[in-house]
């Protein structure tokens, strides 16, 4: 992005928030995308690809120092974004691991124009790999796989200088299903001035617990589908360190005065093993952490419900209006 549109859009947003197309033209509001609201190159990101015609669900491509191919993400924009003038808070709603999870999961599986209609919210869901687990890691063999810094240092910057959005604490939220939820725990802690609320749907909130499972099961998962056998933390033995620094259960403290969201299921398939094993080991967790925040004093909602490891859509939905209660609100 040239310095030109990066001053210009601070401007805009100084001025009140209203659209690029009247700032520039004086005319009415524009009720399509315009050439003066089309996003730039900018924070380390090049577009590859782009697709603006929709009026919510806007797609980039971009290519970037920090991941050896070429990241996307799909920002979906309120419906009265290109009418209203108006500044914006903004979720960041992160995906699972396993092939065939990106950028689109949620608007192919979950429906998520829908969950949002009428809402005053931008939601940004953007790549982090088969296995990235929202991490920069320890060493890959495959190139730069640093999805954290991608997330935290060039998307995030991004997102404020190309749309309408409040880029202060209360005008963020992260949250994220399985893989995303603890890359959501793990944002929100890491980067505590980041983020008001945070939410893990059937994310584990523990690296250390039941001997690592989970930090085990991200070098390996990793491994596998994203670092060509690197890892993650670090095999056969972790950065003890970077482990300690991203897992939520040893950062209590971080998680004061946000909100905190959490869902877990209780009854996963007995004749799936990974199901078993998967959300038996996130309830226990998640019941951990639950009450480490209980014990010091954090205030946390939480949600036990029948089912395995899955999404399910009505308490995304109130995660998403908790979400809009919790961060400032669209003016």
């Amino acid at each position: 992005m040239s310095k030109h549109r990066l001053n210009r859009r601070t401007f805009l947003k100084a001025a009140g928030g209203v659209t690029a197309a009247t700032a520039l033209s004086g005319g009415s509001l524009a009720a399509t995308a315009s050439a003066a609201e089309t996003a730039g190159d900018g924070f380390g990101l090049t577009i590859k690809e782009r697709n603006e015609n929709d009026p919510r669900m806007w797609y980039y491509r971009f290519a970037t120092s920090a991941i050896g191919w070429n990241p996307a993400v799909n920002v979906l924009l309120p419906d009265d974004y290109h009418t209203s003038g108006r500044t914006y808070p903004v979720l960041y709603l992160l995906h699972g691991g396993g092939p065939g999870q990106d950028f689109i999961t949620f608007d192919r599986d979950l429906r998520i124009r829908d969950l949002t209609a009428g809402k005053p919210l931008i939601v940004v869901m953007p790549d982090g790999g088969q296995a990235g687990w929202y991490s920069n890691p320890v060493n890959s063999n495959t190139g730069p796989r640093n999805w954290e810094t991608f997330h935290i240092d060039q998307l995030l910057r991004w997102i404020d200088a190309n749309f309408r959005t409040y880029a202060e604490y209360d005008g963020r939220a992260v949250s994220g299903f399985s893989m995303g939820g603890f890359g959501a725990l793990k944002y929100a802690a890491k980067y505590y001035g980041h983020f008001a609320s945070v939410s893990a749907h059937s994310g584990p909130p523990s690296l250390r617990r039941d001997g690592g499972a989970v930090a085990h099961w991200a070098n390996v998962t990793s491994a596998a589908l994203d670092l060509a056998g690197g890892s993650v933390y670090g095999m056969p033995l972790w950065d003890e360190a970077r482990v300690t620094a991203d897992n939520p259960v040893q950062n209590i403290e971080r998680y004061r005065d946000k909100r905190v969201y959490l869902v877990a299921g209780t009854s996963p398939d007995p004749i799936n093993w990974f199901d078993t094993l998967n959300e038996g080991h996130v309830l226990a967790g998640q019941r951990e952490f639950r009450d480490l925040l209980g014990r010091a004093g954090i205030p946390h909602e939480w949600r036990e419900e029948p089912g395995g490891h899955f999404v399910r859509p009505e308490r995304l939905t109130d995660d998403i209006n908790g979400v809009i209660a919790r961060l400032r609100k669209a003016a």
